[in-house]
């Protein structure tokens, strides 16, 4: 069964958790409804690569979890959510403080509901823009959400 948290909590912990502590990978901000996520990337001797710039696994790895994890909370532990496909496009050097702000609309997490509601699976499709600290998109991420009613889930 997912785990559900309070917002603030989540970030702490995510903050705190070694694969983005270590990568220099911080979760500013929860909303508390989940519809919006925003995380920073910030430089470190660890996630550069030999140009200097943000090495490319800490770039696609501030953005691995959330869609699926503001989706979990948006539709409750009824629902199996897994990321089913990614991908990033990079298109130019990330320098200096990086960042992604993801976001969903309830709408959208009633629009899967509705599409999963009968059992069948369902494959969303989301995207987010990595910035710099001027605002140009230095990267962009895809993500395909495998969806699916859980059967037999105890109450």
């Amino acid at each position: 069964m997912p785990l559900r948290l309070p917002p603030r909590l989540f970030r702490l912990l995510m903050n705190w958790w070694p694969p983005f502590r270590g990568a220099g990978i911080r979760v500013r901000s929860i909303s508390p409804d989940w519809s919006t996520v925003e995380v920073e990337l910030r430089p470190r001797t660890m996630n550069r690569n030999p140009h200097g710039a943000h090495f490319g696994g800490s770039l696609f790895a501030m953005t691995d979890p959330f869609f699926a994890l503001m989706l979990q909370h948006q539709l409750g532990p009824t629902y199996r959510i897994w990321d089913q496909w990614s991908a990033i496009e990079f298109l130019k050097p990330g320098i200096g403080v990086v960042s992604a702000r993801f976001e969903m609309a309830r709408a959208e997490g009633e629009r899967v509901r509705h599409a999963a509601s009968g059992g069948a699976k369902v494959l969303p499709e989301y995207s987010v823009e990595i910035h710099d600290q001027q605002g140009q998109v230095i990267a962009r991420v895809q993500k395909r959400l495998y969806v699916r009613l859980r059967l037999n889930v105890p109450a």
